[in-house]
């Protein structure tokens, strides 16, 4: 019997979550552009990371049941066809009708094929029958990194050589990636569950004490992350008063490559490390990151500390959701559906918490509000290290 070669299937899963990374980050290198051709406030630009988010947090509770219907191959397929279409628009439906309504339209489009990205391409690697799934599932997740870094580079490139009122341009060029990802998902092998195993209800799963703590700290994940990824380039801009390439480079830009290489790390020696005590120390340092960028007067050191965070936060996300499968054995899409919800929340509550903030009191104060996610991260990890009914 031929012995089936996956590796085609991983890399189309590493390109899904470079084309996540792709959708969740280039809008807000714009932010500068929008207030600049649109005259957006803060707030205005807030509510577009929550409609990003809120859009993704609905489509990762009803994607269990699409999968159920379609199975993950055509999810697979759906997820960057819908990506494709959003960016696409993007770059025409502005031109056409309101503005804001035009962006906002095509974020909801583009991020349900990110709310299906989240909750499909994680089961469908931890199906697959290859060793060293906590690695695997990190390797998997540091291309969301990688995507977020080239993301920053070649938006900001773009950008400087056009100039602000160009900005359309930018989506048009990023849809082909998902366009032609979309084939290879019609191509590649895929593991589908076996229908005669019984999944768990989200019912069942929310019995376990472990499971609410772990949905708790999914949201706390992802409003750790988002929130300093979402708002570094701005707050180097217009807070600490250097340019955006600098901004851009220096703040989302090195926080991904940090964020990636501790994912990639973590994949490398995550069999020698106990990833609830690796969580808590890198946690502590992350609630310290959060802290300096809020209090420290010096420009470069803040956006050091910008950068750095992203290593704190690095194992949060796949971390967790592997812990989840092993734990969880009859979780299947329910599970990593109901943590996608949970991060996607995070991600939506924490970037718009700061740019309320900012409104009012400036973007210090939201990054000091912020540091508590990772706080709360921490107390969660050290309780469920603590007791023995939690304990993992």
């Amino acid at each position: 019997m031929q012995k089936i070669n996956y590796l085609p299937t991983k890399i189309a899963g590493y390109v899904g979550f470079f084309v996540q990374a792709i959708v969740n980050n280039f809008l807000p290198i714009l932010f500068i552009a929008l207030q600049d051709v649109y005259d957006l406030n803060y707030a205005r630009l807030a509510f577009l990371i929550i409609f990003n988010f809120g859009a993704q947090i609905i489509v990762d509770f009803v994607t269990p049941k699409i999968v159920d219907i379609i199975g993950y191959r055509k999810a697979a397929v759906l997820s960057q066809f819908t990506a494709f279409l959003g960016l696409a628009l993007l770059s025409i439906l502005p031109n056409l009708i309101n503005p804001y309504v035009a962006i906002t339209i095509c974020i909801v489009i583009y991020a349900t094929g990110s709310g299906l990205t989240e909750v499909i391409l994680s089961p469908m690697i931890e199906m697959l029958p290859t060793k060293n799934k906590s690695g695997n599932m990190a390797v998997l997740h540091s291309f969301y990194c990688w995507g977020q870094a080239v993301t920053v580079l070649v938006t900001t490139a773009v950008v400087y050589l056009t100039g602000f009122g160009k900005w359309y341009i930018i989506p048009l060029i990023w849809s082909v990636i998902p366009f032609v990802n979309m084939f290879s998902f019609l191509r590649v092998p895929i593991v589908e569950p076996d229908k005669t195993q019984k999944t768990a209800t989200f019912l069942e799963l929310v019995k376990h004490k472990k499971f609410l703590i772990f949905m708790f700290l999914m949201f706390c994940a992802g409003a750790s992350e988002i929130a300093m990824a979402e708002w570094a380039s701005i707050f180097a801009q217009n807070a600490l008063g250097v340019s955006k390439a600098v901004g851009d480079i220096m703040g989302p830009c090195a926080f991904a490559i940090f964020m990636g290489l501790g994912r990639v790390l973590y994949a490398k020696y995550s069999k020698r490390v106990s990833f609830i005590k690796l969580l808590i120390v890198l946690n502590i340092f992350g609630f310290i990151c959060y802290m300096a960028v809020a209090l420290s007067a010096l420009p470069f050191l803040s956006l050091v500390f910008c950068a750095i965070c992203g290593f704190t936060v690095s194992i949060s996300w796949p971390g967790i959701y592997s812990q989840g499968a092993k734990t969880f054995k009859n979780g299947g899409a329910v599970m990593f559906g109901a943590f996608a919800m949970c991060g996607d929340t995070g991600c939506a509550i924490g970037p718009w918490l700061i740019g309320i903030l900012a409104d009012k009191f400036g973007l210090n104060l939201g990054f000091g509000v912020a540091s508590l996610f990772s706080l709360a991260i921490v107390f969660c990890s050290v309780y469920l290290l603590k007791n023995k009914d939690c304990k993992i």
